[in-house]
């Protein structure tokens, strides 16, 4: 029996179309898994005759009845705001490209997305395959700061047939079989070490980029690739003398390394992208892929971003994720005069309207002890709030140039909210 999908968006909340459907419990729920507070990602639920969809700001895709029903969670802003037409699709992985140049950002990504590996696969289309690409630019843009501090140097075996000469270790097996039963007898086959950049971590990065190379162009629309051939034209001829040669069982001889982090993190995805298509590149280009469940933290995309965008207007003058006390604040703003705190929302206002709630919360924070001490601010002066929110419309592409003081929030004094605009495909 063919397991059917259920394909639907974040953020829908209403009764699924499909007819005539059998689950087996009356009930389905799921939540992410966080180091503070889980995530919802969806809950299904039977309503008198009809299913009741609700899902979170997740997308991804999940077993309801194992090998009979499934559910796929696409990414979409808002599929009932009128403010997003239907016709927009939103770029999520420029996003991530754009915010991974920032060392900051790549340190976050952990909690970014989940893969059930203990769970059985999924066939879905390739082309709906968000996860994939999502891990191959976390993966790329390790790769490519990697490549800017230049490949780690490492001793590795060599095995050749030197001809008139001994080095290191006489394999007498291939010696005898390639050699004196060819008649080649001043040939010696050895094994030795040599130190260079053709180690066996270099190695497996070289051909998780061989899989990457095959599968983006298949994957992609051309205005989606050129981004990610700009990162592999910088990273390929880093590569030109690593061979893509690799036992799959030399895997587990790789160490962790407390002078290269970037590679354990690397590593750790060229593993993860390797195992998706089973170890074989021909995989790459099939037009069904199987996956095991997984999860997309979409509000934590968003947050990255707008991490992203304000580095590049503040650099250190931003920090991220102040904590005091179970309080975490998105970002706290401190450049000469202008200071603020700042929380990102993953969800779409009306031109003159916040919720009252979200001005709570990041009031909340701006009337916290250590928010004044680090601001340099004396009780009862006030601390601005500005809350940044995506708004594919009428949003600002960066924040360089903008000025929050226009930007207030009718009915509060002190509180702003600004729209993000989010990069689309064309």
């Amino acid at each position: 029996m063919e397991c059917k999908v259920l394909k639907y968006w974040e953020h829908y909340k209403a009764s699924i179309k499909e007819q005539d459907l059998q689950f087996e419990e009356e009930r389905y729920v799921y939540k992410f898994s966080k180091s503070k507070e889980d995530g919802f990602c969806f809950s299904l639920d039977k309503y008198k005759n009809e299913w009741i969809l609700n899902s979170g700001y997740y997308v991804g895709l999940t077993w309801l009845d194992k090998n009979k029903h499934a559910l796929l969670i696409n990414p979409k802003l808002n599929g009932k705001n009128p403010l997003e037409p239907d016709s927009i699709q939103i770029d999520y992985y420029k996003m991530l490209f754009t915010c991974l140049k920032h060392p900051e950002v790549t340190n976050e990504i952990q909690e970014l997305f989940e893969i059930k590996w203990d769970e059985p696969t999924i066939a879905i289309e390739n082309k709906e395959d968000v996860l994939t690409p999502f891990l191959i630019i976390q993966f790329l843009s390790l790769v490519k700061s990697i490549v800017r501090k230049g490949l780690k140097s490492s001793y590795y075996k060599v095995e050749k047939n030197l001809n008139s000469k001994v080095k290191g270790k006489v394999l007498i097996g291939s010696t005898i079989k390639q050699n004196l039963l060819k008649n080649k007898f001043l040939n010696t086959y050895c094994e030795y070490e040599e130190f260079g950049v053709n180690g066996l971590e270099n190695r497996l990065l070289k051909k998780t980029l061989l899989f990457i190379n095959k599968y983006l162009p298949h994957r992609l629309k051309q205005n989606q690739f050129h981004y990610f051939e700009e990162t592999l034209n910088y990273i390929t001829p880093a590569f030109e003398n690593v061979s893509d040669k690799i036992d799959l069982r030399e895997l587990k001889l790789i160490r962790k390394n407390a002078f290269f982090k970037e590679y354990d993190e690397a590593i750790r995805l060229a593993k993860i992208i390797l195992k998706r298509f089973s170890y074989n590149i021909s995989n790459a280009v099939n037009e069904k892929i199987e996956t095991h469940p997984f999860w997309i933290d979409m509000s934590k995309l968003f947050e990255l971003y707008t991490l992203g965008l304000l580095k590049d207007r503040f650099a250190n003058g931003v920090k991220y994720h102040f904590t005091h006390y179970g309080n975490e604040l998105d970002y706290i703003l401190k450049v000469g005069e202008l200071k603020m705190v700042i929380d990102a929302k993953y969800k779409q206002y009306q031109k003159y309207k916040v919720a009252n709630e979200d001005v709570r919360q990041v009031s909340g924070y701006a009337r916290l002890k250590k928010v004044y001490k680090y601001l340099d601010k004396a009780y009862p002066e006030s601390i601005d709030c500005l809350i940044l929110y995506p708004d594919v419309v009428n949003g600002h592409d960066n924040l360089k140039s903008v000025d929050f003081s226009k930007y207030g929030v009718k009915d509060y004094n002190g509180v702003y909210k600004l729209g993000v605009k989010l990069p689309l495909i064309n």
